[in-house]
């Protein structure tokens, strides 16, 4: 008999024949739940925090080993943040971190994870993403910031150091290696991103076998909008599995098998939200959108069935996968929509991760007005230092 967790949901129908106790255990399952989101969030920002980091760490060096999909870590931090504590004190250093964590958050997609390492220190672990898609990450979060007024203290800016995940490599020397860009950063100059150009996605676009077989994801695929973009490339990496279990088992009810429901289930779940943030946008193809959506689906299930039968072999898989999936859907219906996402900033957390699961988002979101003592925007108190929008200093330098 299989034991369960003692604040396990109770099994069966769902009835419980003692309420008096569920009701217990359930306000236990909460509160435990609520602890573990807060070992796992840094008090101050909201964010998760390096413990999470740690957790987190092996199983995405897994999944990226697995399924030869890079990983990439941007490591930033606040030019001179000591001086800002200095001249305008803790308070001010705190809300000016809380404030960077909102900015920051909102420059991500949806698939990256950001983390706060400590100080005034921050680090993004970004799946699928090669040291120069870091990069580009890193100069937009860059950007961001320069361009953002703090109300505590005026202008700041972050530099960065990127570097993306060598095969072999020790979690701690990839660390090193992005810790060592960033500090060439501040030697440059500050107020900058600097990545080391090296990674396994150039060693791998390299590599013959099996993987040739695999659809490469590449940046250039992204439309903007990263619900859209990170359920894509789950997409690319569901239909590598799949490639992958074909390849490895004879079965066609086993390993494979369930590699293709995952894939189906993974699809229809994407299209849904895809439909319901073009609907949102007003987009004019949205009837025809659907009915290709339903087109795929309708396929992929009649290949699945002919699959199992033994009527439709590997070949047939990787045909609809790379053909009808990618050319001419993603590649071809899909960017019709592209403008919809081209001409403006990346969306909030709020707006991208609205109906995401919390687990694939980029962490929780940072905490909000009035959580830990911050402030709304429209109702600020006087900046420290004398540099709130409109008020007496408003145009001082940023600090340096």
């Amino acid at each position: 008999m299989a034991l369960q967790h003692p604040l396990a949901a109770p099994a069966g129908d769902g009835t419980c024949p003692a309420p008096e106790a569920c009701g217990t255990l359930a306000r236990f399952r909460q509160q435990l739940a609520e602890l573990e989101r807060q070992v796992a969030s840094d008090s101050l920002t909201g964010l998760w925090n390096r413990m999470h980091f740690d957790r987190l760490l092996e199983a995405e060096l897994d999944r990226s080993r697995r399924y030869r999909q890079p990983v990439s870590l941007v490591l930033f931090d606040i030019d001179h943040f000591k001086q800002v504590n200095d001249a305008c004190g803790h308070q001010a250093g705190d809300a000016v971190l809380r404030e960077l964590a909102l900015v920051a958050h909102a420059a991500l997609r949806a698939s990256d994870a950001l983390f706060r390492w400590g100080g005034e220190e921050f680090a993004v672990l970004a799946p699928s993403t090669g040291h120069r898609g870091a990069h580009r990450l890193a100069e937009a979060l860059r950007l961001r910031v320069a361009d953002t007024l703090f109300p505590a203290v005026g202008r700041l800016t972050i530099s960065a150091g990127v570097a993306e995940h060598l095969d072999a490599e020790s979690g701690n020397d990839w660390f090193r290696r992005a810790d060592a860009m960033l500090y060439s950063a501040k030697n440059a100059g500050r107020n900058r991103a600097l990545a080391d150009a090296r990674g396994n996605s150039d060693a791998w676009a390299d590599a013959q076998g099996p993987a040739a077989l695999h659809l490469a994801w590449q940046e250039g695929y992204e439309c903007g909008e990263p619900v859209i973009d990170a359920e894509h490339r789950e997409l690319f990496e569901l239909a590598n599995a799949l490639i992958d279990a074909s390849l490895a088992a004879a079965d066609r009810d086993g390993a494979a098998a369930r590699a293709f429901e995952r894939l189906l289930e993974h699809a229809a779940a994407h299209f849904a939200h895809e439909e319901a943030l073009l609907a949102r946008r007003g987009f004019a193809q949205l009837d025809a959108h659907r009915r290709a959506h339903a087109g795929l689906l309708g396929r992929a299930q009649a290949l699945r069935q002919a699959w199992r039968d033994g009527a439709a072999g590997l070949g047939a898989i990787v045909e609809f996968l790379a053909g009808d999936l990618v050319a001419r859907h993603l590649f071809k219906a899909d960017r019709e929509f592209f403008f919809l996402f081209a001409n403006e900033s990346q969306p909030t957390w709020r707006e991208s991760c609205r109906s995401f699961p919390l687990e694939q988002r980029g962490g929780p979101p940072p905490l909000k007005k009035g959580e830990q003592g911050l402030l709304p925007p429209t109702s600020r108190e006087p900046a420290p230092c004398g540099s709130a929008p409109g008020g007496a200093g408003a145009d001082q330098p940023r600090v340096k």
